[in-house]
């Protein structure tokens, strides 16, 4: 089957995706299959079965009210909601109007499996390989704008004794409310914003022991937006150098949000150091003692879902992709939004943006 030829593929319609589809849509590109003959195009491929990305996963006690960081799309406000409404309720609703008032034709369900260079030519085309609800189908591309986050990739770390746990293990990736855990035991791993949320949420209905390998160090500011922006710059060296994207956390420190003040108010913000083992009944300490466990919740974080870019070889030996300014320095032809300094609603906004501005930029040259 030949390639279908596109100026641009965007891979992934959460917030990223489709901000880069509304820049691409303000810079005159217009959806493939438009009856515009001399427009150049853009088409969006996305895993999902309905708009909303990663939110629409979300658990139901995540609500408007305290979801952390709601930053809404460029050209259209989040309509107004009540705070106690899940939020994966609202924002798959507002993704969805959102493509339907900007006509940004999103394809779904389709996995993209590999992006690889068509040829020698530096200055040639990508091919995107992938699956149209079961069916292959193939793009040629002049550039791929990746935007498939972190959500399909949740980080599991490994310890002695993993195996041999009688309770249960489950992910941040997989929880769904506090209620299942009524009456357990839950071991609370991680000291991200997603672990205290839960920590303040599980220890409500039930006993809980919060570890992560170090403790944080809580700053006395809010984490407001200045202090989102911060951790967008902390983050940004990394990806420049080839580094894996660090953690919000690694890069602030904690922050005292209303979560973390209502555990800490009931005696549950108590943090433990990182157990050394884990056996059937529960979770071997430094200092030796067992502490017992029903349930273990991993609050780990996530990782880059990026193996369809393998075939281009662009990892480092430190295992990142060279980023600069949402470009791959190892790739032009290859710009990764909602990949570390981007990874935040407002980076991945702004890194939309800044994919389409080299685009036009590079066209613009090109004519020149």
């Amino acid at each position: 089957m030949p390639a279908i030829p596109v100026d641009v593929v965007v891979i992934g319609a959460g917030q990223a995706g489709l901000s880069a589809a509304y820049h691409l849509r303000r810079r005159g590109f217009v959806p493939l299959g438009s009856s515009a003959d001399d427009a150049p195009t853009f088409v969006v491929l996305d895993a999902e079965a309905r708009s909303g990305g990663a939110w629409q996963h979300r658990w139901a006690t995540l609500r408007m009210g305290t979801v952390n960081g709601i930053h809404e799309l460029p050209g259209y406000a989040v309509p107004p909601a009540d705070p106690l409404s899940p939020s994966r309720e609202v924002l798959p609703d507002y993704f969805a109007e959102y493509e339907a008032r900007f006509d940004l034709r999103v394809h779904r369900p389709v996995r993209v499996r590999a992006v690889r260079r068509e040829d020698d030519d530096p200055h040639g085309r990508l091919r995107v390989a992938a699956e149209d609800a079961g069916r292959p189908v193939t793009w040629s591309a002049r550039y791929v704008i990746n935007a498939t986050g972190t959500w399909r990739k949740p980080f599991w770390p490994t310890y002695p004794g993993q195996a041999s746990f009688a309770g249960r293990q489950l992910h941040v990736h997989d929880y769904r409310s506090a209620e299942e855990f009524r009456g357990q035991r839950v071991v609370i791993v991680g000291a991200g914003v997603s672990a205290i949320q839960l920590l303040d949420e599980i220890s409500q209905v039930t006993d809980t022991l919060w570890v992560a390998r170090a403790e944080p160090q809580w700053g006395a500011k809010a984490f407001d937006t200045a202090a989102r922006i911060e951790a967008i710059a902390g983050v940004e060296e990394r990806v420049r150098q080839g580094l894996p994207p660090g953690s919000v956390v690694s890069v602030t420190g904690a922050h005292w949000s209303p979560w973390a003040q209502a555990a800490n108010d009931r005696g549950a913000l108590v943090w433990h150091p990182m157990f050394t083992a884990i056996e059937a009944d529960g979770v071997r300490m430094p200092d030796g003692t067992l502490e017992p466990a029903d349930v273990i919740l991993w609050a780990t974080g996530f990782r880059a879902d990026i193996a369809h870019l393998a075939p281009l070889g662009l990892r480092t030996a430190a295992g990142g992709v060279r980023v600069r300014d949402t470009r791959a320095t190892d790739e032009p032809r290859l710009f990764l939004i909602g990949y570390g300094p981007s990874q935040s609603t407002i980076g991945a906004n702004r890194a939309g943006r800044d994919a389409v501005r080299a685009i036009v930029r590079d066209r613009t040259a090109a004519t020149v």
